[in-house]
Formats: C-alpha cells, sequence, structure tokens
C-alpha cells in the first residue's frame, strides 16, 4: 500500500492516507491488541495480585506482634529477660549448691579464701552443657590508672541469672588486654554466687574451720627490703621462698 501511495499525485496519496487513517480508526482496538505471548505485552491485574513476593534470607525488621520484650530478648546491654521466671531443674540446682571439696579451694597471702576460676567453668559446664551459658558485656570497658572493671551478665539457658562488675588491676598500660580478661573472670565468680556456686567461700563459720584444718600463717621475710610479715598459706603448698621467704 505504501508503495502504491508513493508513487501517486500528492493529493492523491493525501486522500489515499487519509482513508488508511479513517480504516485504522474505525476498526475495533481488540483486533490489533498484541498477543498475550509478546515481551511487551503487560501482565493481567489478577496475575500481578496474586504472584508470591520474592523469598527474604534475613528477618524481617519488625512485625506487629512483636512485643518490646522479644525485640530485647537477645540484647543482653539491657535486658532482663527470663529472671525468676521459674526454677532450674533439680538435677542442675543439685550441681549448683553441691558442696565443694577441701582440695578445690585456694587461699590468698592475705588470707582470703578463693575457688579458681576454671572451676567455676567446669561446674556451669556441667550443670548446663558447654554452650547453655555464656557472660555478655553490659556497658564500656573501663580503664583506669590502676585498675580494669566492666559489667557483665552471666545467661544461662537462654536467661538472665546475674549482673556483677569485675574488675582486675595492671602495672603497665600493655598489660590492659590481659587485665581485661581478668577482669572478666573476676564477674563470673560474683554472679555464681547467686547461683549457689561456692557459697561456702562466704560464710565465716566454714571460713574459720577450714583455715584452722588446711592452712597455716607463717612468718616471711622479703628478700629486697627485708620486711617481715604473716602470710597465709594451705598447709600442703610448698613454702614461699621468693620475694618472700619463710623464716625458719
Amino acid at each position: 500500500m505504501l508503495a502504491r501511495i508513493v508513487t501517486r499525485s500528492p493529493s492523491a496519496a493525501r486522500r489515499a492516507f487519509s482513508s488508511a487513517a479513517q480504516a485504522l480508526a474505525v476498526t475495533p482496538a481488540a483486533k490489533f491488541t498484541p498477543a498475550s505471548s509478546s515481551p511487551a505485552a503487560a501482565p493481567p491485574a489478577s496475575t500481578t495480585a496474586s504472584r508470591p513476593a520474592p523469598a527474604q534470607d534475613y528477618p524481617a525488621a519488625s512485625t506487629a506482634s512483636s512485643s518490646s520484650s522479644s525485640a530485647d530478648a537477645h540484647f543482653w546491654a539491657t535486658s532482663f529477660q527470663g529472671m525468676s521466671t521459674e526454677p532450674f531443674s533439680s538435677e542442675i540446682a543439685k550441681i549448683l549448691s553441691a558442696p565443694l571439696t577441701p582440695e578445690d579451694i585456694e587461699i590468698k597471702p592475705d588470707g582470703l579464701l578463693y575457688l579458681p576460676e576454671i572451676k567455676y567453668r567446669r561446674i556451669l559446664n556441667k550443670a548446663f552443657g558447654p554452650g547453655g551459658w555464656g557472660l555478655a558485656p553490659r556497658g564500656e570497658t573501663n580503664v583506669g590508672p590502676k585498675i580494669v572493671s566492666r559489667e557483665w551478665v552471666l545467661v544461662c539457658l537462654g536467661r538472665f541469672v546475674s549482673t556483677a562488675r569485675g574488675e582486675q588491676e595492671y602495672f603497665d598500660p600493655s598489660g590492659v588486654a590481659t587485665a581485661s580478661e581478668g577482669a572478666k573472670s573476676n564477674a563470673l565468680m560474683r554472679c555464681c554466687k547467686d547461683l549457689g556456686i561456692a557459697s561456702e567461700l562466704w560464710d565465716p563459720r566454714f571460713i574459720r574451720e577450714f583455715k584452722k584444718k588446711h592452712c597455716i600463717d607463717v612468718f616471711t621475710e622479703n628478700a629486697s627490703t627485708g620486711r617481715k610479715r604473716k602470710l597465709w598459706r594451705r598447709r600442703d603448698a610448698p613454702p614461699f621462698e621468693f620475694p618472700n621467704k619463710e623464716s625458719k
């Protein structure tokens, strides 16, 4: 048709083109609608509405059913999730409150009884299983001129148990990292008091009896200053040697 229009005179071409345009205008639109298989065709509205949303590999930021308590359940910097909701099982309680054996208890030279930090961890592992408990930091590490401290939260089986601030002395700036780990261990021992672990060590009667039976205070002399003073040790521990040597 276009070839024939081009070969005609301008007036005839215009009339032919006008007739072709009128034919297109009166033709029903459905007759020229592209096939649905064409890439440019828009999908029906019903198909678009029923198409499932793409899967997400991460949780939604928030939902209408979420509560403030569940949102903070794992944010232990502020959460008290699970505190005092119910007691632990009788099997766990029996392990936590088991009496200490004399061989486990140590004494510092100043006479303070203590349970080594690693033994607190062993008791917790026995009671809750490895991975069933943990320490979560609460607040930033406070580094003073001589002491490092930080607050920690003890969480057992997903429940808040106790919080305590641990502290540790240091004597050189290069020892801050080691002191931070010591502060964490100190906080663990303090938190374990709320579980009844090694509760004997805070019992004055037990302390007196244990020191009388298993410990001894001896006179020592400092090798550098010559200062003499009494220090405590276990009876079955070796004598002090350096820098404080036991006096005979």
